[in-house]
């Protein structure tokens, strides 16, 4: 794999290439995810330059992922790990956390190495998925017991 500095916008790139091959192939709603939510823009790098990082991913890919019994490149957990770790600014970490899941949710479903994407990520970065949560949590309801209230003995 190639060297890029540690939270480089090259690195962020590399990240969202990763997303994006994740599940071994580039779908259009992919695409269409990472230009409705501006990710190339809030990575702070231009398109040209995220067309380079994502074609030398690709090149890096053929020399470094290993092909499974159906033909896609993947890479090792190790590897991903390793790329991961180039991004070391936890707000980086967050908006990458939260493009990761915007690419992979796109098409409506989730494979198994999109899945270990995201652990990995969460587990590296230690970032708790409501962290990255586009919907606020439920709010937990606390009832208590008035103080002057007598609780029944039966």
């Amino acid at each position: 794999m190639r060297h890029y500095a540690p939270d480089s916008p090259e690195a962020s790139a590399r990240i969202i290439a990763l997303a994006l091959l994740a599940d071994g192939a580039i779908d259009l709603s992919e695409i269409d995810s990472i230009r409705h939510y501006k990710i190339v823009e809030k990575i702070g790098i231009g398109d040209e330059c995220f067309n380079k990082v994502i074609r030398d991913f690709c090149e890096d890919m053929l020399v470094s992922a290993h092909r499974t019994t159906a033909g896609q490149l993947e890479l090792d957990r190790d590897t991903v790990v390793e790329l991961l770790g180039d991004i070391r600014q936890p707000a980086e970490q967050h908006k990458l956390l939260r493009s990761i899941l915007d690419i992979i949710n796109s098409d409506g479903s989730l494979a198994g190495s999109e899945a270990v994407l995201v652990s990995e990520a969460m587990k590296r970065w230690e970032i708790n998925l409501l962290d990255v949560s586009r919907v606020d949590p439920p709010r937990v309801r606390r009832w208590a017991t008035p103080v002057s209230a007598s609780v029944p003995t039966h």
